[in-house]
């Protein structure tokens, strides 16, 4: 059986003894590291070697409503579920590691990104140049775009 990892969502409601039994029972998989441009089909594709996919629901940026990097995956099975974290965790898609994990459950709401820009949090603060993942981290692109108009 797959073990759970020790990332917790902070934001989930309820108590942490309800978490964990939600997280043991799960079907669904948050599914990270995903290139922007990566495609509903392409996971289905991937995750669907695992067992039957039920669905499928892509991660967006809460103002564009633009993929911003994750989804999760819901499953019917358990063991299917299983089986995507055992074989799919680590694996490339669109030349990126795919990283996958748990989720108590997908509620409505949870597929936008948590981040000041509508993105995820991650891409703020990242300073590397990324092309899958939208180019520079936001507050780079922030700074670029306050230094051009000044100069402007």
């Amino acid at each position: 059986m797959a073990v759970p990892s020790t990332y917790r969502d902070q934001h989930f409601k309820g108590s942490r003894v309800e978490q964990e039994r939600l997280l043991s029972q799960s079907c669904t998989l948050y599914v990270g590291n995903l290139s922007f441009f990566t495609t509903e089909e392409q996971i289905h594709e991937l995750f669907g070697k695992c067992g039957d996919v039920k669905r499928i629901i892509m991660g967006l940026d809460k103002f564009t409503r633009t993929p911003c990097g994750f989804c999760f995956v819901e499953f019917y099975l358990r063991n299917d579920s299983e089986n995507a974290i055992r074989f799919v965790n680590g694996t490339r898609l669109d030349d990126r590691i795919v990283r996958t994990d748990w989720d108590a459950g997908f509620i409505e709401g949870r597929q936008y990104g948590r981040g000041k820009t509508g993105g995820q949090v991650r891409d703020e603060y990242r300073t590397d140049f990324d092309g899958g993942r939208g180019g520079w981290g936001k507050m780079i692109q922030q700074k670029v775009a306050t230094s051009a108009a000044a100069n402007n």
